[in-house]
């Protein structure tokens, strides 16, 4: 396969509300480009997207597909994402990758939540962002009404490209650019109808959108609609061209994914109008700072996502930053300064693979293989500076693995170590305090799909269940206990005195001292005390380990023969028992500092919803950048929160995110705490 030039190559990533049409639309541009000879459907489970076991179970996408199509002699690499909230990550990978975002929206839902979203994101990233009302298909949709649901939305810079007319036996698509009218075949191939006067009237009714929009691009552009002159199609596609490139116009098309119609109009669009990677002129380092973008120099590339196949190996996506990648060329990872050998590149379509010898500037490719580098690395030919690195959204869904057999156990570490390789959203730990192997992802069915893959790629079965609570206790009352330890079976005995004045300690863990005087307590016993103090605490009234203890050894006795570390240390523990039983122990949980942003109609449900999590409302702020919505400042339980990423969502539809951060711990009140013991002692028992 020849090589394919930088000025011949766009890439797009396809965003939206999941059941928008995404993988159906590029179904869609592959088999109208002949990519596929038959039109495949997501419930047949036969797209080229969407291959993974999981997503043709599921019936939806879980991870972004690459499918490069071939336009009058233009590659567009579209990058297929996943609609649903838990799988966001993939998305700011595509997005990574992509020139341009393509924002579905279904024409009957009109605007949700993730298409929101999903203008958030590339407005975050940088990313040229354009629309298409897909599904027009459907007899109940309103043009219309969708069109101006978008521009009320997200502003003026909508505007209107390709507009349809609905009649009562008929479809066509009007361009404002050529004045041109299409009807489409049953294969997408677009054919050209006379204008009439219907066709002329909705055309007339979204011209001046159009208009204003490209009058916005450049002074000489403004001055021809002022003036009312012709534009020519030449003028209006660059003009749409640079309107795109910087921020100023989103146009929208419209198509149906499933009747083909167009789509041919569409990817017109992504060869006339979308600038090529090498429009930027420069590309953004992690350091902040610039580095010019050129076809031609050593090659640079940007790893943007990493599949972890059973059979295969580690696969890494990448696009070419800089220069073009040739094979066998020897490329140094500025991540880890590794040297990495491109010994075989591949172009991906879904699940397929094609070796190439050579991708030029701004294509997109795959390596197998390479053991020290991951996503987010940069590797150069030569050079220096790494590429800014994609940020993830942070999890707060966590859950407990439990391994079902002992040969899942030995398995689950290798196996989950390829999954978090894989998907930089999904963080996973040992919790030092209760021994629990935890899990932290986006959401329920982002963990549901991590359980599923470790069983069908690795043959793991694992079990997710709610995380224990590593809960405290703290005495609440100074005392002073005498201990002694006292054992005599014939020859040398154990002998053990000690007067230890507990309290509140203000440090975490133990504050030992000793306050002796006299050789009453032999210095080298103090450790032993203090040994056996620290064992007591791994374990309070309740069973949970103690903190904030403060211990003073102030008076006690030995005995010449008898007494050793050994006694001294049961002693320490015999006083720490008595402690518990006169200290008026209590329950300490960990609570955090918990901000909620949300659409501002829905604060007072939020904060109600906090009262009944035992939540306290410190504060709340207007979220900068996004009008209409407020950030919530409050202080809350962990324990409370545990199905927060599931509530939250369902209170707000989608529109609202927490972060969460324990600071600190705090008395659980009295029946609360009741019934955590009474629950623990069961669990222990069983």
């Amino acid at each position: 396969m020849a090589k394919i030039e930088t000025a011949k190559i766009r890439n797009i990533a396809l965003l939206g509300h999941g059941g928008s049409g995404k993988t159906s639309f590029a179904e869609a541009m592959l088999y109208v480009t002949g990519g596929t000879d038959r039109l495949g459907k997501v419930a047949d489970g036969n797209t080229t997207c969407d291959y993974d076991p999981e997503e043709v179970k599921r019936g939806f996408s879980i991870s972004t597909s690459l499918a490069p199509v071939t336009w009058r002699d233009v590659k567009v690499n579209v990058l297929d994402t996943p609609g649903y909230l838990d799988f966001s990550g993939e998305v700011k990978q595509a997005l990574r990758a992509a020139g341009n975002a393509i924002i579905l929206v279904d024409a009957k839902s009109g605007v949700q939540v993730g298409t929101e979203l999903a203008w958030d994101y590339a407005g975050e990233m940088g990313v040229p962002r354009t629309f298409i009302i897909n599904k027009y298909d459907d007899p109940e949709v309103h043009y219309h009404q969708v069109f101006e649901q978008l521009k009320e939305t997200f502003g003026s810079e909508v505007c209107p490209v390709a507009v349809p007319y609905k009649g009562k036996d008929e479809n066509v698509l009007i361009d404002l650019i050529g004045f041109k009218c299409y009807k489409y075949d049953a294969k997408g191939k677009p054919v050209e109808v006379p204008m009439n006067a219907d066709y002329q009237e909705v055309a007339d009714t979204y011209k001046s959108a159009l208009y204003d929009a490209v009058a916005m691009v450049s002074e000489e552009m403004m001055e021809k609609v002022l003036m009312e002159e012709e534009i020519t199609r030449e003028e209006m596609t660059k003009a749409l061209h640079d309107g795109i490139q910087s921020g100023t116009i989103a146009p929208v098309y419209v198509a149906s994914a499933t009747t083909l119609f167009g789509v041919a109009r569409f990817l017109d669009a992504c060869v006339e109008t979308f600038p090529k990677f090498t429009s930027r002129k420069n590309e953004k380092l992690e350091n902040g700072e610039k580095t010019p973008i050129a076809e031609d120099g050593p090659a640079g590339i940007f790893v943007f996502k990493t599949v972890s196949d059973p059979f295969v190996g580690k696969m890494s996506f990448f696009k070419v930053m800089t220069g073009s990648l040739k094979k066998d060329t020897v490329l140094t990872n500025l991540t880890t300064g590794s040297t990495e050998k491109m010994s075989h590149i591949y172009v991906v379509k879904g699940k397929n693979q094609t070796e190439v010898d050579e991708l030029a500037c701004g294509d997109i490719g795959m390596i197998t293989k390479l053991s020290n580098t991951n996503t987010n690395d940069t590797l150069r030919e030569s050079g220096a500076g790494e590429y800014a690195k994609i940020v993830y959204p942070d999890g707060y869904m966590t859950m407990a693995i439990i391994p079902e057999t002992a040969k899942d156990e030995g398995k689950i570490s290798q196996s989950l170590a390829r999954m978090l390789e894989e998907d930089n959203t999904l963080k996973s730990e040992t919790d030092p305090e209760t021994k629990q192997m935890i899990i932290t992802g986006i959401g329920d069915m982002h963990l549901a799909v991590l359980t599923a893959k470790l069983k069908s790629r690795y043959g793991v079965n694992i079990k997710l269940e709610t995380p224990r609570i590593p809960y405290r206790e703290k005495i609440t009352k100074s005392v002073d206990i005498h201990a002694r330890h006292k054992k005599q079976n014939g020859g040398s005995g154990q002998f053990g005195d000690v007067w230890i004045r507990f309290a509140p300690g203000e440090d975490p863990g133990l504050t030992f001292t000793v306050s002796v005087v006299g050789g009453v307590v032999p210095k080298n016993f103090n450790p032993a005390v203090e040994k056996g103090l620290l064992e007591g605490m791994t374990k309070g009234v309740a069973g949970f380990p103690m903190t904030h203890l403060a211990a003073d050894l102030h008076d006690g006795s030995y005995h010449p023969v008898d007494s050793d570390e050994v006694s001294f240390k049961t002693a320490a523990i015999m006083a720490y028992k008595m402690c518990l039983e006169q200290a008026a122990p209590v329950l300490l949980e960990p609570v955090g500092d918990l901000d909620i942003t949300v659409p501002d109609s829905l604060v007072g449900s939020i904060m109600g919803d906090l009262n009944k999590r035992r939540g306290s409302i410190m504060g709340q702020d207007a979220l900068a950048g996004k009008k209409g919505y407020s950030v919530i400042h409050a202080v809350a339980p962990k324990s409370e929160l545990q199905d927060y990423p599931i509530a939250l969502r369902a209170m707000t539809q989608g529109k609202g995110w927490f972060s969460f951060k324990v600071t600190d711990y705090a008395q659980v009140p009295g029946n609360i705490a009741t019934k955590i013991v009474e629950d623990y002692k069961k669990s222990a028992d069983a």
